[in-house]
């Protein structure tokens, strides 16, 4: 509520009261107490309010002056505001008497806000805006009268209005919100920002981005009004738009530091990470200290990148990420529409910086098609480019799975040139292949395997920054795509068969997600599940990889002994190294054109399996072992075996025996399809199987899971981590500043014998030595040798010495 203003020291006499003479902030306080008994004072400050009225506009009219206001009698205008914060105060009391008090009011600070002095002018608003608090009048009238008050060159009264306006609003919204008040006031501010008037567009832009920050109007039509404002005749609305905008892409530090820093309470709003107490346990009691260390290493990165992978899905589903781009009900008409001002305005770098990147992200956010976007981007692709790492990050952002390779093959290209080449500096270098990498994350069809095999020898570099980039890369297309590696270089991947998705290629679920882990369980048997409980995690096929049959059936065969081998590999490494070369000799095998009939044979085993695991028998151990002596053979076969018609016969029967096993997988899924209705705790189910499997795959990879289109349209780009591990030149100012401060916990240097000659303290070795107690025989002897030593250098003093002589030893 408005503070009340000081009433006149003239005292005022009512009739029938002439004895009592009172202000106008004591008559005030009265009239509120009793409201009926002073109706006559009432009618004489109306009138007197109405006189100083007309009187004022009758000064305005003949005496203008200046355009800073009236030269006319300041008295009066004192006068007319003690009177108008009067009524004001008093309205609430008297509604029938003072109904005209309020519009005339509003409509005399309209007719002449410009005008008027700025004291009066501030009281008046000050009036209405205790009136509009009463509830007397509505915002809806006063808006754009407030609104206008704005536009004024008073900085207290543009302060006042503004605050005026925003709480007001919010009070409105605080308990429910009603829409079709909010419309209309949003209508108003919404044509405001479409007029050319530079001033009020600005203070309704800024009235509209104030409600949208602190979420008084967050919907669709105030971010699309806010977006739509970038197109404004005005360069400076403009440039507003695009700094709010760009305000929500700041990136806040999503470092492993605040994994491990997170609270308790995220760890129960996301009870999905499951990790196996056995093997919480084994990390923490069994092993040496070196193998406990390495195990709670790998622990904790598994938790990490489970908590990341959440945090990226909840990002994606609960749109915890938020910006007003993402509403944007026409994405690709804003986006060719900027991007034609871009190329035709005169604006300054940094402007078209902030266009560039608000481009690239909505293109990035929406996935849409921008083709010409490319070749501009191209022609600001140089090393010594002003703010370089921010058009990469704004390139970067702009590609996804949706845009033709070809597109962006030159673009790409000319990012190799420019930055990665033997004569190029190193921190160029590092930043061209940390831009490589994540350009290759969203579309990795670009890369081809020689250019491949030539980034990734700057591995060997000396440069800290070089070498992690181009190991980053080894590390990006070990899951991407493995064969485009040298065999050294490939590592340990998790699917060596693993290759990108062609362009346009989509994969289409038939069924629910997920289920087949309710398929796999049920295979296994619930009375284990029961017994174990949360101690248990399952292994299951890896996501998407539908057409490895063969691989799910090992996996599912060997179920029980696998799950050891996984959470002991530190304690046995050499096992698994064994296990995982034999597994990339099975693959290797199963890539060959010329099959033979060790395939067959593995095949027909893999089928034997596949019925054992549909039947529940507890063999699998066994067929494993089996199965291992089964790949000998076959290698063995496939050293003897050299006649075609052999390999022919083989290569028909491998497939006959994949239709048959292919059959017998579809007709199993269709049964259990059929069998009824999923209920909410299938889903719940399916949720626990997939969070324990999520859990196993993190235990045992060895890289990064690569994240899914939509998270990477969600996914900000940060610059600052395209420079990383990248030291940067400092200048002889910043040097010295570092020196001085390792020199800070360090004393002043002194010479030894200073220091000897300031000792406080106990007494020297030497001092010490003449203090020493001996016996009386040792002091005896040690007077009779300084006794000799004095006598031989007086027996040798003033005589020159010949040498000795070996008969007078």
């Amino acid at each position: 509520m408005v503070s009340m203003v000081s009433g006149s020291a003239e005292p005022l006499s009512a009739s029938g009261r002439s004895s009592e003479k009172l202000s106008l902030l004591s008559l005030q306080s009265k009239m509120k107490t009793d409201p009926e008994g002073y109706e006559t004072e009432l009618h004489l400050i109306r009138n007197q309010f109405y006189s100083a009225l007309e009187l004022f506009q009758q000064q305005a009219a003949l005496n203008f002056s200046s355009i800073s206001g009236v030269g006319a009698d300041p008295t009066v205008a004192k006068d007319l505001s003690d009177r108008a914060m009067f009524l004001a105060h008093v309205t609430p009391f008297y509604p029938k008497q003072l109904a005209e008090f309020p519009s005339d009011l509003a409509a005399f600070l309209k007719s002449s806000a410009r005008t008027l002095p700025s004291g009066l002018r501030f009281h008046a608003t000050q009036a209405v805006i205790l009136l509009v608090n009463r509830k007397i009048i509505d915002i809806k009238d006063t808006l754009s009268l407030f609104m206008e008050l704005q536009t004024l060159d008073d900085r207290n009264l543009r302060k006042l209005a503004f605050s005026h306006v925003v709480h007001s609003i919010r009070r409105m919204n605080k308990n429910h919100k009603n829409e079709a008040k909010n419309r209309s006031l949003q209508n108003i501010l919404f044509g405001l920002l479409q007029q050319d008037d530079e001033a009020k567009a600005k203070r309704s832009l800024i009235t509209l981005c104030e409600h949208h920050r602190k979420k008084v109007w967050f919907d669709e039509r105030t971010a699309n009004a806010i977006c739509m404002a970038c197109f404004h005749s005005s360069s400076r609305i403009m440039i507003a738009v695009l700094s709010f905008l760009l305000d929500y892409e700041k990136i806040e530090n999503d470092d492993e530091d605040s994994d491990d820093l997170s609270s308790e309470d995220e760890m129960t709003q996301n009870p999905r990470v499951v990790i196996s107490k056995e093997t919480v346990y084994k990390a923490h009691h069994k092993g040496t200290a070196a193998s406990k260390k390495k195990k709670k290493a790998k622990l904790q990165r598994a938790i990490r990148s489970m908590k990341r992978q959440q945090r990226l899905s909840s990002e994606s589903s609960n749109c915890s990420y938020y910006s007003p781009l993402y509403h944007l009900k026409d994405a690709q008409g804003f986006v060719e529409k900027l991007f034609s001002r871009l190329q035709t305005c005169n604006e300054r770098f940094e402007v078209k910086m902030m266009m560039l990147k608000v481009i690239a992200r909505t293109v990035g956010l929406h996935r849409l098609i921008l083709l010409n976007f490319y070749p501009f981007l191209q022609r600001y692709v140089q090393p010594h480019q002003k703010d370089i790492t921010n058009l990469l990050a704004a390139a970067v952002q702009a590609c996804h799975d949706m845009v033709p390779p070809d597109a962006v093959e030159p673009l790409f290209k000319q990012i190799v040139n420019q930055f990665v080449h033997d004569r190029s500096r190193p921190e160029a270098i590092a930043v061209g292949l940390n831009v490589i990498r994540e350009i290759c994350l969203r579309m990795p069809l670009l890369m081809t395997e020689d250019l491949l095999q030539d980034l990734v020898l700057y591995k060997k570099s000396h440069e800290k920054a070089v070498s992690a980039a181009a190991r980053s890369l080894i590390t990006l297309f070990r899951e991407v795509c493995p064969s485009l590696l040298v065999k050294k270089d490939r590592g340990r991947p998790m699917d060596p068969k693993a290759k990108p998705k062609a362009y346009g290629e989509v994969n289409v679920l038939s069924n629910v997600p997920d289920f087949e882990l309710l398929e796999q369980d049920d295979d296994i048997g619930g009375s284990e599940d029961d017994e174990s409980g949360d101690e248990a995690v399952y292994i299951s096929s890896d996501d998407g990889n539908e057409d490895n049959d063969d691989e799910e059936s090992q996996y599912t065969a060997n179920d029980g002994s696998e799950d050891e081998d996984v959470l002991d590999e530190e304690g046995d490494e050499n096992d698994s190294v064994d296990e995982y070369e034999s597994d990339i000799d099975d693959a290797n095998e199963d890539d060959s054109d010329d099959e033979d009939k060790g395939d067959t044979e593995e095949l027909e085993t893999e089928e034997d399996d596949y019925n054992e695991e549909v039947s529940g028998s507890s063999k699998a151990g066994d067929n494993a072992g089996d199965g291992g002596n089964e790949d000998q053979k076959a290698k063995a076969s496939k050293r003897k075996l050299s006649d075609f018609e052999g390999q022919l016969i083989a290569a028909d029967t491998s497939l006959r025996a994949l239709k048959r096993l292919a059959e017998a997988k579809t007709s199993h899924a269709s049964s259990d399809s059929v069998d009824g209705i999923l209920s909410d705790e299938h889903f719940q189910r399916i949720k626990k199987l997939k969070a324990k499997k999520e859990a196993k795959t993190a235990l045992a990879q060895q890289g990064f899971k690569i994240p899914s289109s939509d998270q990477l349209s969600f996914k900000r780009v940060d610059p600052s981590k395209l420079e990383a591990h990248v030291r940067l030149r400092l200048s002889k100012e910043e040097r010295l500043a570092l020196v001085k401060a390792g020199r800070e916990d360090r004393g002043q240097y002194q010479a030894r014998t200073a220091i000897k000659q300031k000792k406080t303290g106990g007494l020297s070795n030497r001092q010490k030595e003449h203090k020493k107690y001996m016996p009386l025989a040792a002091k005896k002897a040690k007077a009779q040798r300084s006794r000799q030593e004095k006598n031989k250098k007086k027996s040798r003093s003033g005589k020159q010495f010949r040498g000795k002589k070996a008969w007078k030893q």
